[in-house]
């Protein structure tokens, strides 16, 4: 686990909640391979750390143009295979626990660097 394949996975999930399931759009997933799921943590040599950063900020802005003016029922266009629909609520919710424990790990990283615990 490192900081840039915690980012580069959540450019990922950003792109999947919003511009795939709820958008219903067809796009070529940010880090990933049909083979190797898992890419985003392993082949951190792929992209620069500029290009990351660029990626995740665009992943972001999409996200956000794509949800502006939905309301919070709005159910998704695309739900996935085997997966109930749900709205654009749970979506915030779910991004809201999805950074939430990732923030969680980049801090035990920052910890296991700084050894600084606490407050």
């Amino acid at each position: 686990m490192s900081l840039l394949g915690l980012l580069r996975h959540m450019t990922f999930v950003e792109q999947i909640w919003f511009d795939v399931r709820f958008a219903g759009n067809d796009v070529v997933e940010y880090y990933r391979r049909p083979d190797d799921r898992e890419v985003a943590w392993t082949e951190l040599e792929s992209a620069t750390l500029d290009e990351v950063v660029a990626t995740f900020n665009q992943a972001c802005e999409t996200s956000d143009e794509l949800a502006r003016g939905h309301g919070l029922d709005e159910i998704v266009k695309n739900p996935g295979v085997g997966r109930e629909p749900v709205d654009l609520r749970w979506i915030y919710l779910h991004m809201i626990e999805e950074y939430a424990r990732h923030c969680g790990h980049a801090d035990l990283l920052r910890e296991l660097i700084d050894g600084v615990t606490g407050y």
